[in-house]
């Protein structure tokens, strides 16, 4: 994987090494330059986010299941309240299901006590953090794209993609996980950006004598990486398979940036100067803050399996010498596993909303979240309304997926396009592993984290669409439109999806209308 420029920029050879003269390193270190509209950037993405807040904020506490949660918020809402009551941690021995971390959980807790236990208070944090990914997607994609149009046309379709829309709407945990994520890949982007800087200046000055490259110094956005997939895993165990892929495509980017500065030797370079600092920083700080978000289980005498050693009377074994806390700590974890591992689908009596992960990519088959008919449905105009949540992907958008990765997959291959390449490490991280065990019992939320990645692919391909802001005004303008039209067609798609995303009342028919494939019903 070689970073180049993309082809509107290129004025240098594509080859890499020690042959090319200085100035054509330093030019393909540092790229194409970000737009100079710094402070317009910032009002447009702050206009893009005040409209997410409107979009998710809007009746937020709407729907509940006669004032209880829906779904999968019948876990962790009340867990969040355990925890709200309990200083941090969850203890009821009648309600053994706590199978996540409590990063999470603790967050929904933090709307529980602004709002008290209702659907705004239970789905506040969530919200909060659905319209600050809006916000990170706008700033991530303007650097990907150098544009800060295409930076907030990707904050626009953030806005108007379905899971992304209900997730930031309901008391679960993915939207959490998915921010967590996705603000470690901008971390990703910046370090890649801060380390072909350095590299630049030290071909500047002269410093690439030795046969593996100058050491990078120190990276605090490498550190931003760690930290934030640590606690990405403090609220599913699936942030781990993040901290694997962000902490290859680093090493990768790394040995790039090495070879494009004419570093004799780049892959030596990078294990002897960047491999360490990489597994310390993404690996074992991951893993500390992870342990970092389970203090209040620590600090507590009562927490779920605090004292299982004692109780199970386990007081031998290979690790006997740990401390207790330690061993029930260490007991806990093996014992969600084993629930989590033994998860799968009952023979002949699946949910009847389950999913397997081919069919996540379009979105083939949704799930319904909530469904009210009879007199609390009630507001359609007709005498039989129903109301009902779904869990839908814009098809507008999901529907180019297979498209969209083989278009990123051949300019990651063959044309060494960095900017898929990354997207795409992010987007197959949240994809691929879920392959491992096809048995086991899935659903369409685990597709969350793939969502913004799915975004972020299709915002370059419509920077390609629109074009190079050196092509011709008719080049410009015909693609211009072609991406005004796109983007209108996702908002409206969004806008007709709009009553089952939100649990609105509406008639049998219209119900029937919103069900595009057999497999939504």
């Amino acid at each position: 994987m070689t970073a180049v420029l993309p082809d509107d920029l290129r004025s240098s050879p594509r080859g890499f090494g020690g042959g090319r003269p200085p100035s054509d390193a330093v030019l393909a270190l540092r790229g194409r330059p970000l737009p100079s509209d710094r402070a317009r950037s910032w009002i447009v993405t702050g206009v893009v986010t005040a409209l997410a807040a409107i979009v998710r904020l809007w009746n937020l506490g709407w729907p509940t299941d006669h004032g209880t949660p829906v779904f999968d918020e019948k876990h962790y809402v009340p867990q969040a309240w355990q925890m709200l009551r309990n200083g941090g941690y969850e203890d009821n021995y009648g309600y053994e299901l706590v199978v996540h971390p409590p990063l999470g959980k603790q967050l929904i807790a933090i709307g529980e006590w602004l709002f008290g236990y209702n659907g705004w208070g239970w789905r506040f944090s969530a919200a909060i953090f659905g319209i600050v990914l809006v916000l990170l997607v706008v700033r991530i994609a303007r650097r990907l794209t150098r544009s800060t149009l295409l930076g907030a046309i990707a904050g626009v379709l953030v806005i108007a993609d379905g899971v992304l829309h209900v997730q930031s709407r309901m008391g679960m945990l993915d939207i959490f996980l998915t921010v967590f994520v996705v603000a470690a890949f901008g971390c990703v982007v910046m370090d890649r950006e801060q380390v072909r800087e350095r590299l630049a200046e030290a071909v500047t000055r002269g410093w690439i004598d030795d046969p593996y490259g100058p050491r990078l110094g120190y990276r605090w956005w490498r550190v931003g990486v760690g930290v934030l997939l640590g606690l990405a895993c403090g609220v599913k165990w699936s942030g781990m398979y993040f901290v694997v892929a962000f902490g290859l495509l680093t090493v990768a980017m790394d040995f790039s940036a090495r070879r494009t500065a004419g570093v004799e030797r780049p892959l030596r370079g990078v294990l002897r100067r960047d491999l360490l600092p990489a597994v310390l920083t993404l690996g074992v700080l991951a893993v500390a803050v992870y342990l970092a978000t389970w203090w209040a289980w620590f600090a507590s005498e009562t927490a779920t399996d605090r004292n299982y050693v004692e109780i199970a009377q386990e007081q031998s074994g290979l690790l006997a010498f740990l401390p207790d806390t330690l061993r029930s700590f260490l007991a806990y974890h093996v014992n969600v596993l084993d629930f989590h591992a033994g998860l799968h689908t009952p023979k002949g009596d699946p949910h009847p909303w389950e999913s397997k992960p081919w069919t996540w990519p379009m979105g083939l088959r949704p799930m319904l979240y909530y469904w009210g008919d009879g007199a609390e449905a009630a507001g359609c105009g007709r005498d039989v309304c129903v109301r009902a949540t779904m869990l839908i992907g814009t098809p507008a958008m999901w529907w180019l997926s297979v498209p969209v990765l083989l278009w990123g997959l051949w300019r990651s291959i063959f044309r060494l396009d960095w900017r898929y390449a990354m997207v795409l490490t992010g987007y197959f991280a949240g994809f691929l592993p879920w392959f491992r065990d096809v048995d086991r019992q899935m659903y369409f939320f685990y597709a969350t984290p793939m969502a913004p990645f799915l975004i972020l692919a299709l915002t370059l391909v419509l920077g390609q669409v629109l074009g190079s802001a050196q092509a011709g005004l008719e080049r410009r303008g015909t693609g211009l439109l072609a991406v005004s039209l796109y983007v209108g067609l996702v908002v409206a798609n969004f806008v007709w999806l709009w009553p089952i995303l939100n649990g609105d009342s509406i008639t049998n028919a219209h119900w029937q209308a919103e069900l595009w494939l057999p497999s939504w019903k």
